[in-house]
């Protein structure tokens, strides 16, 4: 029996996740930002022919985007990410659980062998229809029998159809297909790798399904001798499960320059904070923190200072205020009086499951800190993120980072929820 793979990725996601509570943006040109206004990161159908790159920075474009009343939104990572929630709980209910792997924040590789005796293009439009009725967001689907080229089928199916949907399955038209492939257009295929492949003579994805295996083995590693295999409708590459990571790292540029130590201890706590609500989320328990502190060398016109420290705690740990008490006391001993500071964050690592935690001899572990945790998970979930917080991580926020057009935060906020009338 085939394998069948099918790629679900959601259309300009972050514009897309803008245009449901803001039907005004509908056919209209769209963008969204990156951390600190910095540079373009999503676009709608309508700013990409206007001639607006993926990346590029906004300054560069805002002549255009003025000139053409393009529509210009900050990064609202919260609200993303609880749209990205809800579309791939869409998937699970008409995908058994199994068969489902989230790849990233707007993409799903999904399995259809076992759905072989029906028509695969009926059943796409199915979950197409459903996930915009649901969420609101549009997806494209790419079907076929690696992983590998449902990728390149999903693009297909972006560029190239009606429907927003693509089936590769067959062995012709996938060597058409990928002949027309850029070497460096392919999943996985970084620029330096482009560059080495080129000079062999493989310039698209028919060439390099073609090459030797032993000659790509040799040359690069199995990872890109998979991919060859993959392209050849073999597939190398089964789905992923989710798996807890063995270290979170929570970080952000400032909005501006900070030179006060209490604003950058405010700083470093939200961040101890955002990274232990995603320890507690996935069971774990850190064994230690590593906490870095710098300033932007970009700016040569001033003194320069980066330093970082690590350090490991006594017993594992998800207790925010214990870790936040750790991280102050570290950033007090890296921090110099004069510097202005662009940047610090923490790395709490070497996780385990708060299952196999290990007792001390010496020290006591009390589990009603555990019990404090979570109770205040509980509490943000149901009534709204940071509806109580740690007075370490102060009020003002003045150093954070730019979102000077934010939209609202529609589905996590209650006094941001949209009204009716």
């Amino acid at each position: 029996m085939m394998n069948i793979f099918a790629l679900i990725d959601c259309n300009n996601f972050y514009v897309s996740c803008e245009r449901v509570f803001n039907p005004y943006l509908r056919n209209k040109p769209t963008i969204v930002l990156s951390n600190n206004d910095g540079c373009i990161i999503s676009r709608s159908n309508e700013a990409k022919s206007l001639g607006i790159p993926m990346g590029a920075p906004f300054y560069k474009y805002k002549d255009i985007i003025e000139k053409n009343n393009v529509e210009v939104y900050s990064s609202n990572y919260q609200f993303y990410g609880d749209m990205s929630h809800r579309v791939m709980k869409s998937l699970d209910m008409m995908i058994p659980y199994k068969d489902i792997e989230i790849y990233s924040i707007d993409e799903a590789f999904i399995r259809l062998d076992g759905y072989g005796k029906h028509n695969l293009f009926d059943l796409s439009q199915k979950i197409k229809k459903n996930i915009l009725k649901w969420t609101g967001i549009p997806i494209s689907i790419g079907i076929a029998p690696t992983k590998t080229l449902a990728k390149v089928a999903n693009h297909v199916a972006k560029k190239n159809t009606s429907t927003g949907i693509f089936d590769l399955r067959d062995n012709n038209l996938q060597k058409k297909i990928i002949s027309n492939f850029q070497i460096e257009d392919l999943w996985g295929i970084s620029y330096k790798w482009g560059k080495k492949l080129r000079a062999l003579g493989i310039k698209n994805g028919l060439e390099l399904r073609n090459s030797d295996t032993k000659l790509i083995r040799n040359n690069f590693n199995v990872i890109l001798e998979r991919m060859v295999y993959e392209l050849r409708g073999i597939s190398c590459l089964n789905l992923e499960n989710s798996t807890p990571k063995k270290s979170i790292m929570s970080s952000r540029s400032f909005g501006k320059l900070v030179t006060e130590l209490e604003s950058l201890e405010q700083a470093l706590s939200t961040y101890i904070t955002i990274a232990c609500e995603k320890l507690r989320q996935q069971n774990s328990k850190a064994q230690g923190i590593y906490v870095f502190l710098q300033t932007n060398r970009f700016r040569k016109d001033l003194p320069q200072h980066r330093k970082k420290i690590k350090f490991k705690f006594d017993y594992p740990t998800s207790d925010t205020g214990f870790i936040i008490n750790i991280g102050k006391n570290i950033l007090q001993k890296i921090y110099k009086k004069g510097y202005s500071y662009h940047k610090c964050g923490i790395i709490l690592f070497n996780l385990i499951s708060k299952e196999n935690q290990q007792g001390n001899f010496f020290i006591k572990i009390s589990p009603s800190n555990d019990y404090l945790m979570k109770s205040l998970d509980r509490i943000n979930q149901v009534m709204g993120s940071e509806t109580v917080f740690f007075a370490a991580q102060g009020i003002k926020h003045n150093w954070k980072m730019r979102r000077n057009k934010l939209s609202s935060r529609y589905t996590t906020n209650w006094i941001e929820l949209p009204k009716v009338y």
